[in-house]
């Protein structure tokens, strides 16, 4: 057995499994007028039917389905009560883009998230491991990776507690079960969870409480071995009063990789049920993931790539499977007119393991967490005032095990980490301005259980947080607002930045990373300023930002004997830019849109140990960071059942890591996508094309400690054809 080569074991950081790392209104006021409406449709039912026969009869008809509707409506903003209190109004000042469903079903085609959201709001960029559109994908928002980005699901948090990270392909097909999404861009509004650094993605589900029932299947086969079966169902409001409902969505895919030996396949099942009365819902949730893969997380060099496109150097057998689970229990009331108040308690699981060969050697390793939290939010209107206040706690450990094969025990320590916020957000109006105030204090803290055999003993560390925002939003005019904002958000280091990666502390590398007051916590003053137009014939929001960093978490510090490079705070950053995003009713069928984001970004100095021998660096550019991205699309009503659109998406050169060096960039790239939809009553057959121009361009990439510089290839050129079915 070689000496383990534990910088290169960690890979990525990762959480849930190992190795990787338009706007919604507010809280309106409940109709009482829907069981009133019931009631007297049932009561004067008889004397119209004898009156007026079959005419009376559709009366009728007309008015029970008015009441039902008012009904479910009533109960589904009741339903959304912490979605409300997590989410940014859309009045509130700051970037914001939401959304909705019908543009999720016309982007969706069963691709890993952050694939759908890449050109769907401004600044976020994304990449995939395998070449395809589905299996391992990881997003940046204005340039920063998704350990910093707050992801919540109806409110609840989704980022691993101890590496501060969500693998979105352990719930393959998740957008499927999605009715919106809201992409908060800079520190945002407070929300549940890790911090909220460089922005957020909240997902709401499909509301459980419809007025009627119904359902569909979607089946799928695509370029590169890709299938998918979809299927969904809901059951309406139902049971005395129609009290009750449930409703549920399962979905399985694979497909063969674009890479060499890069298999994907997953599925997830998202279940919903509920009990609904005039003012209380009860209501359980259940989201259940698995994803099995042949792994692909490390990419190739322009020589591999030059000789073979689709290079993986991985080995056919280097396999990984996960499954994550969560399951919520939510009480909403609705206290009064102006009122509202939720308490959710949920446990989120995940298990896995995953394979490395060095040689003839072979490890696997094992990670299993489980965490158990609770998050309450009340929301009040009255008068000019809103307030929305919430509190959150979390309890975690997750046990982590390497193994040399077949039966050789390296190690297995657990990580413990806890986590309590709260949370006020309070709104007030004086004529045309709306001053918004948002406040959050958390505490956190984390605790290493070392091996049994590791030489050590526990370690353990606290940080406390107090996070601050303001700003206010004013109407200019009819259909147009300005807003101005400042906040502040400051986010402990992740397991990953704490251990360098590495997934075991002993005595033997215990000396190289020091205390866990070696890396701080990173701190952003984030200043957003806007504008927002909405006429007849277009809609256009526009927004400056300047976002200043203390302490900047990065891979700068000087290798270890395992070869992992340390994490080290960098003294001052800054990244500063403009984003547009907008829409243009050119004709009647006709509608063009698109967004764009330019940024000037640069780390002020600081000295990279990276490469053995400290260098002093100058106004570098941080990573992965392009100074512009845009995405254009236009959607053509060809006849009432064919519609046909395209988008284009260009992304500017980017640098691999903080050294800037000529020899380590990531080209710019442009792809071009299209769709063609026809529906007929019940049926629908869709036609996607991928990369249609076929860049032979790289979605991303790294530099190893040992300064080899490796490539991600954009998703290949693709096609994928969906026929569905409803009822």
């Amino acid at each position: 057995m070689s000496c383990l080569p534990w910088a290169r074991l960690s890979r990525l950081a990762r959480s849930s499994r190992p190795a990787r790392s338009s706007r919604l209104a507010r809280l309106s006021r409940t109709p009482r007028l829907s069981r009133a409406w019931r009631l007297a449709s049932y009561a004067i039912a008889p004397a119209l039917l004898l009156v007026a026969g079959p005419a009376a009869a559709q009366v009728v008809d007309t008015l029970r389905a008015r009441g039902d509707s008012a009904r479910a409506d009533s109960v589904r903003r009741i339903e959304r009560v912490l979605v409300t209190a997590i989410r940014a109004s859309d009045a509130a000042p700051i970037a914001q883009t939401t959304i909705p469903a019908v543009t999720i079903r016309q982007r969706q085609f069963g691709q890993d998230v952050p694939l759908l959201l890449v050109g769907a709001t401004p600044a976020l960029s994304a990449h995939t491991e395998t070449g395809t559109n589905w299996g391992y994908s990881y997003l940046r928002l204005r340039g920063m990776d998704q350990t910093r980005i707050n992801i919540t699901i109806d409110g609840i948090p989704l980022n691993d507690m101890e590496d501060q990270v969500l693998y979105f392909a352990n719930f393959a097909d998740l957008m499927s079960s999605v009715q919106s999404v809201q992409v908060q861009r800079g520190v945002g509004t407070s929300s549940a969870g890790t911090a909220s650094f460089a922005g957020s993605v909240n997902f709401e589900t499909m509301p459980v409480a419809r007025r009627e029932g119904g359902g569909d299947v979607q089946l799928q086969l695509g370029s590169f071995g890709a299938q998918r079966v979809s299927a969904g169902f809901s059951s309406g409001l139902r049971g005395p009063g129609g009290r009750l409902a449930v409703q549920g969505r399962a979905g399985v895919l694979r497909t063969d990789g674009y890479r060499e030996h890069s298999g994907v396949a997953g599925g997830s099942a998202l279940v919903g049920a509920g009990w609904f009365g005039d003012r209380t819902i009860v209501k359980l949730t259940a989201l259940v993931g698995v994803l099995s893969d042949t792994l692909s997380y490390v990419g190739a060099t322009r020589a591999e790539l030059a000789t073979n496109r689709r290079f993986n150097p991985l080995a056919p057998d280097e396999r990984d499977r996960f499954g994550q689970q969560m399951v919520a229990l939510a009480y909403t009331r609705l206290v009064n007119e102006g009122t509202s108040l939720n308490t959710t308690v949920y446990r989120n699981s995940a298990a896995g393991s995953y394979d490395y060969f060095d040689g003839a050697d072979r490890y696997r390793f094992n990670l299993d967490h489980t965490w158990y939290g609770v998050t309450s939010a009340i929301n009040h209107q009255r008068g000019a005032w809103r307030l929305h206040a919430g509190v959150n706690a979390n309890d975690y450990a997750r046990d982590h095990r390497g193994y040399f094969q077949p039966s050789t025990t390296l190690y297995d320590n657990t990580g413990y980490k806890s986590d309590l916020s709260g949370f006020v957000k309070a709104s007030y109006d004086v004529g045309r301005v709306r001053w918004f105030a948002d406040v959050q204090g958390r505490h956190a803290s984390f605790r290493y259980a070392p091996d049994a055999n590791a030489g050590i003993t526990e370690r353990s560390i606290d940080w406390d947080f107090l996070n601050p925002k303001a700003g206010l939003t004013m109407r200019l005019g009819e259909g147009v607002s300005a807003f101005a904002s400042f906040g502040a958000t400051t986010r402990e280091p992740a397991r990953s930045d704490l251990l360098a990666g590495d997934d075991d502390l002993n005595a033997t590398n215990v000396d190289d990373y020091g205390d866990f007051t070696r890396v701080r916590p990173e701190t952003v003053r984030d200043f957003e300023a806007g504008i927002m137009l909405a006429r007849a014939s277009f809609d256009l929001a526009a927004n400056v930002y300047s976002m200043d960093f203390r302490n900047d978490i990065a891979r700068i510090g000087a290798p270890t004997a395992s070869g992992a490079v340390l994490r080290r705070n960098v003294g001052e950053s800054y990244r500063r830019g403009v984003e547009l995003d907008g829409s243009w009713r050119a004709a009647p069928r006709v509608t063009l849109g698109g967004n764009l984001a330019w940024s000037t970004n640069r780390i002020r100095q600081f000295t990279d140990s990276s490469r053995g021998t400290p260098v002093v660096r100058r106004n570098v550019q941080p990573l992965l960071t392009p100074r512009f991205m845009s995405t254009q699309r236009a959607d053509v009503v060809v006849a009432r059942s064919l519609t046909v659109s395209a988008e284009g998406r260009f992304q500017s050169r980017a640098y691999l890591d903080n050294t800037n060096s000529a020899d380590r960039v990531l080209p710019s790239y442009y792809t071009l996508d299209a769709t063609a939809r026809w529906t007929r009553s019940r049926y629908a057959l869709t036609v996607r094309g991928v990369n249609l121009g076929d860049s032979q361009q790289f979605g991303s990439g790294s530099v190893s400690s040992s300064g080899t510089v490796r490539y991600f290839v954009l998703p290949a050129r693709s096609i994928f054809v969906t026929a569905d079915v409803s009822w």
